[in-house]
C-alpha cells in the first residue's frame, strides 16, 4: 500500500469537505480537518491550481515547501468554478459533502450560484465555512481583507514589537491561522449541533474577529480603566521576571518564574534567596513595578554562568526556562522526536520532506499524516467517477473544455 493508497483514519473519517478556498485562511482549516481523518477534496482552477503552490520563501526546483504542508492529506479537484458546467458539478458534489470551506471576497460565492441558500437546498445538512476578512455582513463585508490587515485592525500588530520601532508582524502568517482554526472549531460545533437537529449551518469566521478574540484584556482594559496596552518587547507588562536573559558563552535563555513559588525558587537557584523577602519582588504586583531593576540583576548573574549549566540548574530547581528555538533546533531536539513531533513524508520532488505532525493528541482516534500536498488535479478523474458516477469519455469532454 502506497502513502497516497493509506487508509484514512480519525474521528473524522465519516466526514466528507469540499475546500473551495485558496492560500491559507481556507486551506488551513481545511488541512486540520484532513489531519483527523476528513475527507477533503480541494477543488482548485484548471491550469494554475492555489497560488500556494508556488509561494514560499525557499523553492528548491520551483516547488513550494508551503504546500505540501497545507495541503496534506487532501485530494486535488481541478474545477472552473466560474463557468455554469463547474458549478452544476459543485451541485451535484454538495449533496454528499458535510463541510464545504470557502475564503473568497464575500458575495462571490453567490455570484457563482453557489449561495448557501441555493446549496442547502440541494443538502440541508450542509455546512458552509465561510472565512473572510470582515465577515460576511457590516460595513466592511465587501473590502478585500488579508491576514496582515486582519492581524493590524485585530490589535495584534499595535503591541507586536519594540516600542522604539513601528509594529511589527510576527514571522507567520498568524491572522489566516487563527481564523481557520477559529473556523475549524466552529465546524465542528455546528457537526454536534447538526447531530441534534439535522440541519447545517453558516460558519462565518471574520479574520480581524479572530485575532481580536486573542487579545486578552486589551479592550476591557481601556474600557474601563483608559489604559492602552502598548508594545514593550520581550516583555509582558507587570509580569516579571519573564524575559530573554543573555549567558556567558553569548547565548539566550528564556527564563518564565513571574509566579510567587516559581520566584523563590529563581532566587534559591541565583544564590540570592532573600531577594524573594524583598519588598520589591516578594509578590507578583511588585515584581511587576520593579521589572526593570529585576530583570537588570537576574541578567548580572545569568551572564556569568554558561547556556547549558545555566539551564541545568533551572530545571533542578523546577524554574521554566526554555531555549528560542529556530527551525534547525526542532529536528535535531531528543524531546521533538520522542513525541515525534516532526515527522517526514515522502515526496516525488523531494525525496522526503519533515513538518509539523498533527495538534491536539488524541489518545484513542488520533489524527494522522498520511501523503503531502498533491499535484494540481490528482484526484479529479476518482472523484467524478467515484462520487458522481462520471464515464471517461464525459471526464474527457469536461477536461477538453476546461472545465476541469
Amino acid at each position: 500500500m502506497t502513502q497516497q493508497d493509506a487508509p484514512r483514519q480519525g474521528p473524522l473519517s465519516n466526514i466528507r469537505v469540499l475546500e473551495m478556498g485558496q492560500l491559507l485562511a481556507g486551506p488551513f482549516c481545511g488541512q486540520l480537518l484532513a489531519d483527523f481523518g476528513a475527507e477533503v477534496i480541494k477543488c482548485e482552477q484548471p491550469g494554475s491550481g492555489d497560488p500556494l503552490r508556488v509561494w514560499g520563501q525557499e523553492k528548491p526546483y520551483g516547488k513550494s515547501l508551503w504546500w505540501p504542508v497545507v495541503a496534506r492529506n487532501k485530494k486535488s479537484l481541478t474545477l472552473n468554478l466560474r463557468s455554469p458546467e463547474g458549478q452544476a458539478i459543485v451541485h451535484e458534489l454538495v449533496a454528499s459533502t458535510d463541510i464545504l470551506i470557502e475564503n473568497f471576497r464575500p458575495g462571490t460565492m453567490e455570484r457563482w450560484n453557489l449561495s448557501y441558500e441555493t446549496l442547502r437546498e440541494i443538502n440541508p445538512g450542509l455546512i458552509m465555512v465561510r472565512v473572510s476578512g470582515y465577515g460576511q455582513t457590516g460595513p466592511y463585508a465587501s473590502r478585500a481583507g488579508y491576514g496582515s490587515i486582519g492581524e493590524a485592525m485585530g490589535g495584534l500588530r499595535y503591541v507586536v514589537g519594540d516600542p522604539s520601532t513601528p509594529p511589527s508582524r510576527m514571522g507567520i502568517s498568524i491572522g489566516d491561522e487563527l481564523a481557520a482554526t477559529y473556523a475549524c472549531l466552529g465546524a465542528l460545533m455546528a457537526l454536534h449541533q447538526r447531530g441534534r437537529s439535522g440541519r447545517g449551518q453558516v460558519v462565518d469566521s471574520a479574520i480581524y474577529e479572530a485575532v481580536l478574540a486573542m487579545m486578552e484584556s486589551t479592550v476591557s482594559e481601556y474600557d474601563v480603566a483608559g489604559y492602552v496596552r502598548e508594545r514593550t518587547g520581550a516583555t509582558l507588562p507587570n509580569v516579571s521576571p519573564s524575559n530573554v536573559f543573555p549567558t556567558r558563552d553569548g547565548k539566550m535563555l528564556l527564563i518564565a518564574a513571574n509566579q510567587d513559588t516559581v520566584f523563590r525558587r529563581l532566587a534559591v537557584a541565583m544564590g540570592q534567596p532573600e531577594l524573594a523577602q524583598d519588598d520589591r519582588y516578594a509578590t507578583h504586583a511588585a515584581r511587576g513595578v520593579n521589572m526593570t531593576d529585576l530583570d537588570g540583576r537576574i541578567a548580572d548573574w545569568t551572564v556569568t554562568v554558561d547556556l547549558e549549566p545555566l539551564q541545568a540548574l533551572l530545571e533542578e530547581h523546577g524554574v521554566p526556562c526554555g531555549l528560542i528555538y529556530s527551525a534547525a533546533d526542532m529536528v535535531k531536539d531528543p524531546h521533538f522526536a520522542a513525541r515525534e513531533a516532526i515527522v517526514e513524508l515522502p515526496h516525488k520532488d523531494f525525496g522526503a520532506i519533515k513538518m509539523q505532525n498533527v495538534a491536539p493528541r488524541l489518545s484513542e482516534t488520533p489524527g494522522k499524516l498520511r501523503h503531502a500536498g498533491p499535484d494540481l488535479g490528482e484526484h479529479t478523474d476518482e472523484v467524478l467517477r467515484d462520487l458522481l458516477s462520471m464515464t471517461g469519455e464525459r471526464i474527457a469532454q469536461l477536461r477538453a473544455g476546461g472545465i476541469v
